[in-house]
């Protein structure tokens, strides 16, 4: 508190300086000196370091059997995590001896912090069971235990180190000028402060490791083992033409009760899966479209076979392909007619701005002369100054029409679009010679299912 009144007194003297008399100049120069100067004394304590996180628990062992009867008792537990470490703990301050009747004010050194405790390690999930089965009733002499692995305690937060404290808290210091005995001596007493070092701060507990999850079960009412899935295909595009793959998955349906199944005491997910059948299928990409799949090194396609026995072609982003799907002799095609890229269908640039009033034309040209197959939508933001307002570089600019510009409303010739604004709702005066006007327009493109948006802006004049 003593610390915080001296600084205040000095700095109400720095903001109002005509307040003092001219007697105060001996006290405002060694305040100022004061403020200017602590100084630490000993060392501070080094922190602790944190505690090492637990170590995840093993998963419990998947295993596939055949229910012939037998009684069978499993353990597919995962194993619990372990604990995490306990912090270690700050370091005190070495505090050596404090300086005493100095000219400046000193702190003590702080205490190191403690150390966070390592958080527990996630217990191991319970195993994966598949049971093969001609007979349900079988599986009532199989006893599960499938628990998730206990997540490990978490580590402590150890205690931070303890700071030094001053031995002499106050002392005074007196300068003197002049001579004793004379008009011009005088006295000027200081007053100095220790302040004690800080103790480290403690650190924090660690967090409790999570529980691993039960075992799952899945049942196969069937003797023979499945074969294993090849459901997708991700390959180069020059990779897949006409090529022929082989598809296959084995589909399952989720049902609850898992436990009720099995012996008595049986501990697992209650949720399980039962297999109903194995899909298979073949697909094969033939490529028609005027433009190699050499030109598309690079770019991957995905084949994939769903649940419901289609089989679904995913070609890249940017590679927009329009076919079509089709059985030919238990192979799945896809007939590949048409290819442009993404980044083909925002190349429109403006090409001219000419006419008034109701001949107003905005023309476009499409620098990747793709418009035969693309399909094209205008939305326009037309927006104009009043004519007094033409020539200055403030001008009013409002919306006079905002919307689609209908479809008959918009001519192409070959890769050239020509758009009629001056059909459009929008009062004469603005469509007139000389009037400053601010067009954003908005086109959707699309092919193939798939659409993308370029947007278009130019500020001008119409012509006089």
């Amino acid at each position: 508190m003593r610390f915080l009144s001296k600084l205040s007194l000095f700095l109400v003297f720095l903001t109002f300086p005509h307040f003092l008399p001219p007697s105060s100049k001996s006290i405002f120069c060694p305040l100022l000196a004061w403020s200017a100067e602590i100084r630490e004394y000993g060392n501070d304590g080094r922190n602790g370091s944190d505690g090492r996180t637990g170590q995840r628990g093993r998963d419990g062992q998947s295993q596939t059997i055949f229910a012939d009867g037998s009684p069978l008792n499993l353990d597919l537990s995962g194993e619990d995590g372990s604990s995490g470490e306990d912090g270690l703990s700050g370091e005190n301050a070495d505090c050596e001896r404090q300086p005493r009747d100095v000219e400046y004010d000193v702190r003590a050194a702080d205490g190191g912090k403690g150390g966070n405790g390592g958080n527990g390690g996630d217990g191991g999930d319970g195993g994966a069971l598949t049971i093969h089965y001609t007979n349900l009733a079988d599986l009532k002499k199989i006893a599960v235990r499938a628990n998730g692995g206990r997540g490990g305690q978490s580590g402590r937060g150890a205690y931070g180190g303890e700071g030094c404290n001053c031995r002499q808290r106050n002392w005074v210091r007196q300068t003197c000028t002049g001579t004793p005995g004379t008009p011009g001596y005088s006295c000027t007493n200081r007053e100095f402060e220790c302040r004690d070092g800080n103790d480290g701060e403690d650190g924090s507990n660690g967090a409790v490791g999570k529980d691993g999850r039960l075992g799952s079960l899945s049942l196969v009412n069937r003797t023979e083992a499945l074969a294993p899935d090849n459901p997708t295909v991700t390959l180069g595009m020059p990779e897949v033409s006409d090529r022929v793959f082989a598809l296959s998955k084995n589909k399952w349906e989720t049902r609850n009760g898992a436990a009720s199944l099995l012996a008595p005491g049986s501990v697992i997910a209650d949720q399980y899966r039962e297999f109903i059948e194995r899909i298979e299928s073949s697909f094969q990409l033939v490529w028609n479209a005027g433009r190699p799949l050499s030109d598309f090194s690079g770019q991957t396609v995905n084949i994939s076979l769903e649940d419901d026995k289609q089989v679904k072609v995913t070609f890249p982003e940017e590679v927009w392909v329009d076919g079509m799907l089709s059985q030919q002799g238990g192979v799945t095609q896809f007939v590949a007619s048409n290819v442009i890229l993404k980044s083909e269908a925002t190349q429109l640039t403006r090409a001219d701005f000419s006419g008034s009033g109701s001949e107003l034309n905005f023309a476009l040209i499409d620098r990747a002369r793709k418009s035969d197959l693309i399909a094209t939508q205008f939305q326009i933001k037309y927006r104009a100054a009043r004519a007094s307002d033409r020539f200055s570089s403030n001008a009013d600019y409002r919306t006079r029409y905002e919307g689609n510009i209908p479809a008959e409303l918009v001519s192409r010739n070959n890769n050239r679009f020509t758009l009629n604004l001056g059909k459009l709702p929008i009062e004469s005066e603005f469509l007139k010679p000389g009037v400053a006007v601010e067009i954003e327009l908005v086109a959707t493109r699309s092919f193939a299912g798939r659409s993308t948006e370029q947007k278009i802006e130019w500020q001008g004049q119409i012509r006089r």
